[in-house]
């Protein structure tokens, strides 16, 4: 069965210049690549610094990244934040803007109890101009989406699909379990290192943020996931593992993100800079990120 949502869809990074206002150019580039490299963006998520950019400069992203897109590929962009009625404009302003999916975090200042996670996802179900995918990230809301509320949520018009970034294969498979024989919900594994072991399972998608440096490398991975080639999955996956080691180990979340933007600029993808309050790495952790990047003898 092949349902509309699906493929690699990778977190954008949001380039900026280093007065932290958007780069055009460079999100035109970044989304050229994508194109050409047969995988969709994510705008504004947990690698795209969402939380940090304004909406203004939220806007100026979308409008920027749709027109480079020229409808050649879905465009995703998530919805961050605290305040539901802000959150409810925005996202139809994006849907104005010509994005195809919106996808939403829980807000998180309080902590939610079940029943607020499913009231939430049904007040945007109903409120959005376009159709609403779950985002599960425990890493930054400090709230795991019960599966029991995933299940039924699965069931409303406008919720098409999950993107999971939890750090918990069972979860994920479970999950798997009862979405991927549903035609109308489809589930994204936003955690890289279990992207061949879900679509070996079922999964529609995957959400790797290290396909902002190996975008082709990614999508081969899928592909060859896909046909059923096990073998080669498996080599892509630790593959791009290794290079998604170069920006994570031994890094926080945040650093993690500026040395990313870092290795993109070795490809003139965009510039290094970083929205408050996350910032550049030191001097000596650029350099020894750069030198990891040199030593690399494939990015695909």
């Amino acid at each position: 069965m092949e349902k509309k949502y699906r493929g690699v869809v990778v977190p954008m990074v949001t380039p900026v210049t280093q007065r932290e206002e958007i780069d055009p150019q460079a999100v035109e580039a970044i989304i050229d690549e994508f194109a050409d490299s047969g995988v969709c963006p994510l705008l504004l998520g947990t690698t795209g610094e969402g939380n940090s950019v304004s909406p203004s400069a939220a806007q100026t992203l979308v409008e920027t990244a749709v027109a480079a897109a020229r409808g050649r590929v879905t465009v995703y962009a998530a919805l961050t934040g605290n305040c539901v009625s802000e959150q409810i404009v925005q996202a139809n302003r994006y849907f104005e803007t010509g994005v195809d999916v919106v996808a939403a975090t829980l807000p998180n200042y309080y902590a939610l109890t079940p029943r607020q996670m499913e009231e939430y996802y049904l007040t945007l179900a109903e409120a959005l101009n376009g159709p609403l995918m779950l985002y599960n990230i425990l890493a930054t809301t400090h709230m795991s989406i019960p599966i029991d509320v995933v299940t039924r949520l699965a069931g409303h018009p406008n919720i098409v699909g999950l993107k999971d970034s939890e750090n918990n294969i069972e979860r994920l498979r479970e999950i798997l379990r009862f979405s991927k024989d549903r035609g109308d919900f489809s589930f994204f594994c936003g955690r890289a290192a279990f992207s061949a072991e879900t679509l070996a399972l079922g999964a529609d998608g995957i959400v790797p943020s290290g396909g902002n440096f190996v975008p082709r490398m990614y999508r081969a991975l899928y592909d060859r996931a896909l046909e059923g080639d096990v073998a080669e999955a498996a080599r892509l996956q630790r593959q791009t593992a290794d290079i998604c080691a170069i920006y994570q180990k031994g890094f926080t979340l945040g650093e993690s993100l500026a040395a990313l933007k870092l290795m993109l600029s070795v490809r003139h993808l965009c510039q290094p800079w970083m929205l408050k309050p996350l910032t550049r790495l030191t001097p000596d952790q650029e350099q020894e990120v750069l030198a990891q990047c040199s030593a690399l003898t494939a990015v695909g």
